[in-house]
């Protein structure tokens, strides 16, 4: 590990030890030796840039959720210690609304969500992030439905001309990581797959997907087998029928004791102009962020983790139609 600190026995080390200083063990300060000061944060809800803004955000978290727990479930990452490393972080977090906060007022209910944060790191600083949280399971879990939720979010924070605007490529910030992922043939496979349905041939699934596979979807939402792996993404891409899809990240990885598995960023960017998952279509303009990571089996993908934020979908819906 050239240029990080000794302790760090391997990357994925590194990368679930810090998550642990900064938020479990209440090291905060750490994010100015573990961030770079300009690092651009980019979430479906919007970007920040520099520690500021994200030690900021960090604290406002942990008032709303003081016992918030973050366990490392997989890091799928690419790269050397020389040139920079790459790492696709999947985390399922636990935690009771106990603050008053982004949420609304404390509830007491105790959720369980996942989040997948794209960093990349370099000489012991991560200076570039992707991060998205599954908003959608965590304001069912409170009780919001994600539409109402955003609707009222719009307004607690100043109504449609000052609230925050969610992420679209268009208020992107420039980071130091050029990069794209790996060449490995685990995440060429996933994305061929991925690309495949985006393309609206479904058939794909029976072919690829284990018959037994298990889905964890965006909602908190686990699925099996084809049908669950079909209505997932045939709804979401009949909602946006035209929107145009990019990978714009990918990994492929075979590492001892653990099955082959592949980590791809993708966006979808376009018009909701069908009837889906987004019922009745809005033209509304809208870009998703989606993380997934894919495990694969002697009878093809056997575990999917798929995540994009609900809430900030539907915020750009309402933000532009009402």
């Amino acid at each position: 590990m050239r240029g990080f600190d000794k302790h760090w026995k391997d990357f994925p080390d590194f990368i679930i030890g810090i998550t642990n200083e900064i938020w479990e063990s209440r090291g905060i300060a750490n994010l100015h030796r573990y961030y770079s000061d300009d690092i651009p944060v980019r979430t479906p809800a919007g970007i920040s840039q520099g520690n500021k803004d994200t030690i900021s955000i960090t604290m406002g978290t942990l008032a709303e959720f003081p016992d918030r727990t973050l366990y490392g479930e997989d890091v799928i990452w690419s790269g050397s210690p020389k040139e920079g490393l790459h790492s696709s972080h999947r985390i399922f977090s636990t935690a009771t609304h106990l603050g008053n906060g982004i949420f609304g007022k404390a509830t007491g209910k105790k959720l369980g969500y996942r989040i997948i944060a794209d960093t990349h790191a370099i000489n012991n600083q991560i200076n570039d992030e992707w991060l998205v949280r599954d908003q959608g399971a965590i304001v069912r879990q409170i009780g919001w439905d994600p539409k109402d939720f955003a609707v009222d979010l719009i307004e607690r924070e100043g109504g449609p001309e000052k609230c925050v605007k969610p992420f679209t490529p268009e208020i992107d910030l420039p980071g130091p990581y050029k990069g794209k992922g790996n060449q490995n043939e685990w995440g060429y496979k996933y994305a061929d797959i991925l690309t495949n349905i985006m393309n609206a041939n479904m058939s794909v699934i029976p072919k690829e997907y284990d018959r037994a596979c298990q889905l964890e979807q965006p909602g908190g939402v686990t699925g099996h087998s084809h049908k669950d792996a079909d209505s997932f993404w045939m709804g979401l891409r009949a909602s946006f029928p035209n929107a145009k899809f990019t990978i714009e990240h990918q990994i492929g990885r075979d590492d001892p004791m653990l099955s082959p598995r592949a980590a791809i960023r993708f966006g979808l960017y376009g018009k909701h102009d069908g009837w889906g998952t987004y019922g009745k279509p809005t033209g509304a303009k809208v870009y998703i962020m989606g993380i997934c990571h894919a495990e694969f089996g002697p009878w093809g993908l056997r575990r999917e983790f798929v995540l994009f934020d609900e809430t900030s979908i539907w915020k750009q819906i309402v933000l532009q139609k009402g």
